[in-house]
C-alpha cells in the first residue's frame, strides 16, 4: 500500500489503482539500479513526500516485477554497508513503462475531464 504522509489514521489514505505501484518503480529505476529501501525513498522524495511505499507492498510489487522481466535484480552492498538486492530496468521493462505511462496519462486526462476544472 502506497499511503500519504502524516497519514495516523488512515482517513487521508491514498489508494493506489492496480498496477501504479508497477509503474512507480519502473519509473524510479530508468535513474539507475537501487535497492528497495532506495526505491521507495525515491518515491516518496519525488512525491514531495506524499507517497509512502510500505514494505507488504514493496516487495511483493519487485518480485512481480522481476518475474513478468521488466526489472533483474542483483545482490550488493548499500551505502551503509549492508548486503542489498540491486533493482535494474530491463528493455523490457522500459517497453512497458512507455505503455503503462501513456495509459496512466490517459486516465489521469479522462477522470479530469470528467471532474472538471479545481475551484478555487
Amino acid at each position: 500500500m502506497v499511503t500519504r504522509r502524516g497519514d495516523d489514521r488512515g482517513a487521508d489514505r491514498l489508494e493506489l489503482l492496480q498496477g501504479t505501484l508497477d509503474v512507480l518503480i519502473l519509473r524510479t529505476l530508468i535513474f539507475g539500479p537501487h535497492h528497495g529501501q532506495g526505491i521507495a525513498r525515491a518515491i516518496q522524495t519525488t512525491s514531495d513526500e506524499e507517497l509512502l511505499v510500505e514494505h507488504g507492498a514493496l516487495y511483493p510489487a519487485l518480485q512481480r516485477l522481476e518475474e513478468r522481466g521488466w526489472i533483474t535484480a542483483k545482490w550488493g552492498t548499500s551505502s551503509n554497508n549492508r548486503k542489498a538486492r540491486f533493482y535494474s530496468l530491463t528493455a523490457a521493462g522500459r517497453k512497458q513503462l512507455v505503455r503503462e505511462t501513456g495509459k496512466w496519462r490517459r486516465l489521469a486526462s479522462a477522470i479530469g475531464r470528467v471532474l472538471g476544472p479545481e475551484e478555487t
